[in-house]
């Protein structure tokens, strides 16, 4: 089977994807496509090809620069490529230099893709409901103004992430949010009894369209409800299976 490639409109023209769990030769419960790097110390031949076979369909030839993502606001910018056992601490990461394709790791989390075309600058963000309310695509979109971008030039997509109707939040989740701003209450639906569905999709192109991204694509993947195409934390630990695996978002020049 062939990698698949979820590829957004609005990226037309700028090498990207998002991939899911198609097209992989990791085995067992975690079978397909599977970028996670849980507990490795080294890179074994399975997680080698996967990471191969990404690139491949995305940008070949690229190196791939990830992160080691810790669901904070962080972005860093790329200017030469670290070694991957110095990754650094951070969700998001942009660049204006050719040849490298940055890499998102996600299971039910948003991965957001963003370009400037004329700029010639891309980024990449992990954006799970921490990094989200705490701004990780307001870092995003600053860090690539640095580079040349503008804001209101900058084009995103909201890739495989987990769907309102399958996130169930607590009251105090819901409060959480409220708290940062009364309006983010039409992000969350009724559920059953203190209990509520959370957008996190919705709230993401939010987010990016409050630091004035123009254009936001919702791609409308939903991770928990497709098992055969995607991984999902939440959906692995509500069958009580030991892992999860972990797909991956590209985006490079």
């Amino acid at each position: 089977m062939s990698v698949e490639v979820n590829r957004a409109r609005a990226l037309d023209g700028v090498a990207h994807g998002f991939l899911g769990r198609r097209g992989g030769v990791s085995t067992g419960i975690t079978a397909g496509l599977d970028l996670g790097r849980r507990g490795q110390v080294a890179i074994g031949p399975e997680l080698a090809e996967n990471r191969r076979r990404a690139v491949g369909a995305v940008l070949p030839g690229a190196e791939l620069v990830t992160l080691y993502q810790v669901h904070s606001p962080d972005c860093v910018t790329l200017a030469t490529p670290w070694p991957d056992s110095e990754r650094p601490h951070a969700d998001a990461l942009v660049t204006d230099r050719p040849g490298h394709a940055l890499g998102i790791l996600t299971a039910d989390c948003a991965p957001v893709l963003l370009a400037d075309r004329e700029a010639g600058v891309v980024g990449a963000a992990h954006a799970g409901w921490k990094g989200a309310i705490g701004g990780v695509t307001d870092s995003t979109v600053a860090a690539m103004e640095k580079l040349g971008a503008r804001r209101d030039r900058i084009v995103a997509a909201i890739g495989p992430c987990i769907a309102r109707a399958s996130y169930e939040v607590d009251a105090s989740f819901e409060r959480r949010f409220e708290a940062e701003d009364p309006e983010n209450e039409r992000f969350f639906a009724a559920g059953r009894e203190c209990h509520a569905q959370f957008d996190l999709e919705a709230y993401v192109a939010h987010r990016l369209a409050a630091a004035g991204v123009r254009t936001v694509e919702m791609m409308g993947l939903d991770t928990y409800s497709d098992a055969d195409r995607f991984y999902s934390f939440r959906r692995a630990t509500h069958r009580g299976e030991p892992d999860y695996g972990r797909q991956i978002s590209i985006i490079g020049i």
